[in-house]
């Protein structure tokens, strides 16, 4: 498996995976992975089988401490310098589930974070993921603001 950030020729694989691993309610738009890759691209970690994408992780960094629903659609807020890393999305290709390789992505964002000065990473999850991302370090802080889908989510923190 190769891993490495994303750029703009990487868009159309994005938007696959995010489409079959998220509900349209929930799923990021064609149009929304141009903005976040326009500004954040090198927030995007992604994994391939050969030429295959399997699994990304994305995100924006900021100085703001809690995930909003509103960050979604405006990619622009991303801040290089920003104290929190936000992880908008785990996916992983249905078939390619249950060998380790979202985790793989999810230690790679912890540690590039880390290397960058980050003070940690935040995400939301739903209800039952909260312990998968316990395992990484991260800390439940309750229910989070966001309706993203008409979910209910979890905030979830990782301080350095």
């Amino acid at each position: 498996m190769i891993i490495r950030t994303a750029n703009i020729n990487d868009i159309d694989a994005i938007a696959k995976v995010e489409a079959k691993c998220f509900p349209v309610s929930e799923a990021a738009t064609y149009e929304s992975f141009e903005g976040r890759l326009k500004f954040y691209a090198s927030h995007f970690w992604l994994m391939f089988d050969g030429e295959k994408l399997i699994s990304f992780v994305d995100g924006l960094v900021t100085n703001e401490e809690n995930l909003t629903d509103y960050m979604y659609s405006h990619p622009e807020l991303h801040d290089e310098k920003g104290a929190w890393q936000m992880i908008f999305g785990v996916n992983t290709l249905p078939e390619y589930r249950n060998h380790g390789y979202a985790g793989e992505l999810i230690t790679r964002a912890i540690h590039d974070a880390h290397e960058q000065g980050r003070k940690g990473l935040v995400l939301t999850c739903k209800a039952e993921k909260v312990n998968y991302y316990a395992k990484f370090g991260f800390i439940s802080e309750g229910i989070s603001e966001s309706n993203h889908g008409g979910a209910v989510w979890y905030q979830m923190r990782l301080k350095f």
